[in-house]
């Protein structure tokens, strides 16, 4: 392989070149699926410093004591869907990426494949407006990862594209909410299980797929093209 050669096989892999249509894309594509399926009933528990209202209560107790720390430590159950779709756009690019997601989306409707189930009834359920929000933050995502792929603008399309799928998701817990009266109380509930500090966890394991999909488009490369 001359260098001029392995130069432009360099300048495919990192700045973004359009991915053809191929038996191997569609293959990383359907793979692509069954990732966002695995993600989507897959719970990591996180463990972080909790201020809980009672803290003062505690400033004369030993820092040592084990039930102080435990009292001070909150436990979160994560489950890594929105990471996984921003590996799968750095991996297969903005077009083939809302192929996955919109993939993902119609076998929900036939199949239990999302978090509380699936079928057409789902669209009524008030977490649905969080998967439809994959495919604009999908789309704003991979606008700006083929523009470039320095390390600020991965954190920023990380942001962006969070705050895209939080923001639409809880509009359309409103809107749900709205056709079936429900309470405040519930609504609140759902957002806060939804977008609490789910928000931050999602940027910076986002951030953290990015880099794997990228290595991993790399890797992939020929197989796509």
């Amino acid at each position: 392989m001359t260098k001029r050669i392995e130069k432009q096989l360099n300048s495919f892999k990192y700045k973004g070149e359009p991915i053809r249509i191929t038996l191997g894309t569609l293959i990383l594509v359907a793979l692509s699926v069954l990732l966002l399926i695995i993600a989507t009933f897959t719970q990591i528990t996180l463990k972080h410093v909790f201020i809980p209202l009672d803290a003062m209560a505690f400033l004369d107790t030993n820092p040592t004591n084990m039930e102080l720390i435990q009292h001070f430590t909150k436990a979160y159950r994560y489950i890594p869907q929105i990471p996984m779709v921003f590996f799968i756009v750095a991996l297969l690019g903005r077009k083939f990426g809302i192929a996955a997601i919109c993939g993902y989306i119609t076998l929900g409707m036939f199949f239990p494949i999302f978090a509380l189930g699936g079928g057409i009834s789902y669209v009524s359920e008030f977490g649905f407006g969080y998967i439809l929000a994959l495919i604009p933050a999908i789309f704003l995502s991979g606008t700006l990862l083929k523009i470039k792929t320095d390390f600020f603008r991965i954190v920023l399309l990380s942001i962006l594209g969070v705050i895209t799928v939080h923001i639409l998701g809880i509009l359309y817990i409103l809107f749900i909410a709205t056709l079936k009266h429900a309470s405040m109380d519930i609504v609140s509930s759902w957002i806060s299980s939804q977008s609490g500090i789910q928000i931050f966890y999602d940027v910076f394991f986002s951030v953290v797929a990015i880099y794997l999909g990228r290595f991993a488009r790399k890797v992939f490369w020929i197989i796509m093209c």
